[in-house]
């Protein structure tokens, strides 16, 4: 494994058995590598296998066989605790339907891998605080989920994905549940933090939410159809940061 790779799936395989005779073939030998800051959309229609792969690349499935490598360990054979322990440490998730508490406020929200984490209170206050700072939301630390508009609610998962520090920010169909212009504007957030130096693995099934990526993975029938770099204008970045 190249030491800038952060992901290696080398023709991973995902078969769930239905029953009887009846077996879905989610993954059918999938290979692909995602290096250190890059910023890639991975598309398929439904039933594509995308969402099979975004488990396995966030830990929450394992391959039926094929090897994963993360950060250079293999974590394909991993047991159950040793898999929560990446979850929680390496991978920022980012839902579609946000998964707050409804009665925790923005700040206690953000708190929460930090707490599974075992980080002490001071510290870990302190953390999620400057992460809601970074997403512009020094201002709603102690709103709850109810008081904050879906844009608002979507930078606090996003916050809380990042509290960590994880080597990837994984998101899956992040504004799917936004207006247009809110989409755009946690779109622009995204591209930010690519700049800033994180990884992020983008799930949709929206082709102008995966145009904002650098790379992209389309999947369909549970292999790989297509896997192409997009070459970003450096005026066309800064035009979107206007």
């Amino acid at each position: 494994m190249n030491n800038s790779e952060v992901i290696n799936l080398q023709q991973i395989i995902k078969t769930y058995d239905m029953g009887g005779a009846e077996e879905v073939h989610a993954l059918r030998g999938v290979s692909i590598q995602i290096r250190k800051n890059e910023y890639v959309a991975i598309m398929g229609p439904s039933g594509s296998g995308k969402s099979t792969l975004m488990n396995i690349i966030g830990c929450l499935d394992t391959p039926t066989s094929g090897l994963y490598e993360f950060n250079s360990v293999n974590v394909s054979e991993m047991n159950d605790n040793q898999l929560a322990k990446v979850r929680n440490k390496e991978i920022g998730f980012v839902f579609q339907t946000f998964n707050l508490l409804a009665r925790s406020d923005a700040l206690h929200n953000v708190e929460l891998p930090l707490i599974y984490g075992g980080v002490t209170s001071a510290d870990r206050k302190r953390r999620a605080r400057e992460a809601l700072e970074h997403v512009g939301l020094g201002d709603r630390i102690h709103h709850k989920p109810n008081e904050l508009s879906g844009g608002q609610r979507q930078r606090v998962a996003i916050a809380r994905a990042l509290v960590n520090q994880p080597s990837i920010l994984l998101a899956d169909e992040p504004t799917g549940n936004l207006d247009s212009k809110t989409g755009d504007e946690i779109m622009q957030l995204f591209e930010e933090l690519h700049r800033q130096g994180n990884t992020i693995i983008l799930v949709t099934h929206e082709e102008y939410i995966a145009e904002h990526a650098h790379r992209i993975v389309r999947i369909r029938d549970g292999m790989i159809e297509s896997d192409q770099t997009i070459n970003k204008r450096t005026p066309a970045l800064a035009d979107q940061g206007r």
